[in-house]
Order: C-alpha cells, then structure tokens, then sequence
C-alpha cells in the first residue's frame, strides 16, 4: 500500500467546511452572519483548486485552472500546508460563537488538523499542470505497411472438400 496523501482529505474537508459557512441567506453588511459568509468564500476560493497527487493522476475540478493560477500567485501563502492549518484554526475560533455556524466550525477545526498533520509530514500544495499533448512522428513508432501479401495455401487444398455421409 502506499502512503496517504493527507492534504487530500484536508482539501475535501475544508471544502465542505466552507460550503457550509456561506450556505443559506446572506446577512446584512457589519453583522456576524456576514463575517461567516465572507469567511466561507475565502476559504471555498482557496480549496477549490485540488493539489498534484505525489503518484497517480488526480482528477481536475470543473473549472480549477482559473483558481489554480490565483493560488499560485499568492505563492508561499497558499502553497504551505502550516499557514493554511493556521488560517483554517483562527477562522473557525469566531464562527462557533455562532450557533448556526457550529457545523463549518467543527469541519474547519478538522480540516486544521489534517493540514498540520500534512505539514508535518512534508507535504505542500502543487498546482495541476497539463502537459501538451504530443504528436506521433510519422516514421518512429508507425510501422510499414507489408510489401507482401499474405500466404494463402495451394490452389488444390482451396477447392471444396466432398462431404461424406448420406
């Protein structure tokens, strides 16, 4: 068996996590709900993008490439699974004030671990990048079509055998 990939689960659970902090109706500017809704995009837009797998393929979100090239850019920030460990534990601490939010709360709270234990075991964030699709040369990998056709037996053995029996 090989090694688990921890960031992989951290990556689904903060998904979740922030999925379920911005759900439902949004609040007003200035009020707690608010806070947590916002909290909840950032962090949907920041574990939308599914890292590289060390061995394997990995299966690409339906538009991951444009936040792919967003995570990138914020570089170190992004890419290191200790500062995301800590953003995911200081942003669930004020959404369990709320009752509602307790859900996103815990999920993030686990996420935090999952992350800090990645971390520990060296793991980081590796965008997914497509390589171009190379083109078969026409004179390497192709063979020649045959010169000869196939052997065929003697014009005798091809005529029709007489069946025997009544």
């Amino acid at each position: 068996m090989g090694q688990i990939e921890w960031a992989m689960w951290a990556n689904e659970q903060a998904l979740a996590a922030g999925l379920s902090e911005c759900e439902g109706v949004w609040g007003t500017p200035g009020s707690p709900r608010a806070l947590k809704d916002a909290a909840g995009v950032l962090v949907c837009l920041l574990e939308y993008p599914r890292s590289k797998r060390k061995k394997g393929s990995t299966m690409e979100r339906c538009g991951q490439k444009y936040l792919t090239a967003v995570v990138k850019l914020l570089g170190p920030l992004t890419r290191n699974y200790y500062i995301r460990a800590v953003l995911h534990a200081a942003l669930a601490v004020p959404a369990g004030f709320l009752l509602s939010t307790i859900l996103g709360t815990v999920c993030l709270g686990i996420a935090s671990g999952i992350y800090l234990l990645a971390a520990v075991r060296g793991e980081e964030w590796r965008p997914i990048e497509h390589k171009p699709r190379e083109r078969p040369q026409g004179g390497g990998t192709m063979k020649a079509p045959p010169s000869n056709p196939p052997p065929r037996p003697p014009p005798d053995a091809r005529r029709k055998q007489p069946e025997l029996g009544g």
